[in-house]
């Protein structure tokens, strides 16, 4: 017999990488299963999720600006730190629970979304636990810009929050098993 030889885009199958169809692992794929469809909330989080690298930018440049002008190098070192850690934190939230919805395959999908959305909490608790302590009565560092421009990136993200989610058709029954 002979062998065959062909290319799979010259007789029209898609070309499957072996990873992917030799795998045993929950949630891969093989030529005859579909993609794992997202929950219909996904979309909602990534456009936070930009959103939220918008402001975090913009934030950056008022915060440190701001911080210059009313208290010279360690104001702008406050307001571009600030801002930076609220944007950071926002992202964490946000990308958990976008980065938690790839899971929705799993038997085991709310256990999941719950760890990994509770530990990114917890680990942002600890985190501002440690940048509290790090940065306390640092000399090169105004702490009154760092508050300030803290609270400017919350309020930010509420707003950021409370416009996508207003904005937002996510449909009443969920796909979510």
């Amino acid at each position: 017999m002979a062998e065959d030889t062909s290319n799979p885009s010259e007789t029209g199958a898609a070309a499957q990488p072996a990873a992917l169809a030799d795998s045993d692992a929950p949630g891969a794929q093989t030529a005859a299963q579909e993609p794992v469809a997202m929950p219909t909330s996904q979309p909602v989080f990534m456009r936070a999720l930009r959103w939220s690298a918008l402001s975090t930018l913009a934030l950056l440049v008022v915060c440190g600006a701001v911080g210059w002008w009313v208290g010279g190098s360690a104001g702008l070192i406050g307001g571009v730190l600030g801002a930076l850690i609220a944007g950071l934190f926002l992202g964490m939230t946000v990308g958990s629970i976008a980065f938690a919805n790839r899971f929705i395959a799993s038997d085991i999908y709310l256990v999941l979304f719950f760890a990994i959305v509770v530990g990114g909490w917890l680990l942002k608790f600890v985190l501002f636990i440690v940048a509290a302590l790090l940065l306390r009565d640092q000399p090169w560092l105004d702490p009154k810009i760092l508050f300030f421009s803290l609270i400017a990136g919350v309020l930010v993200s509420l707003v950021i929050d409370a416009l996508i989610m207003m904005k937002s058709r996510i449909p009443i029954i969920s796909n979510a098993p």
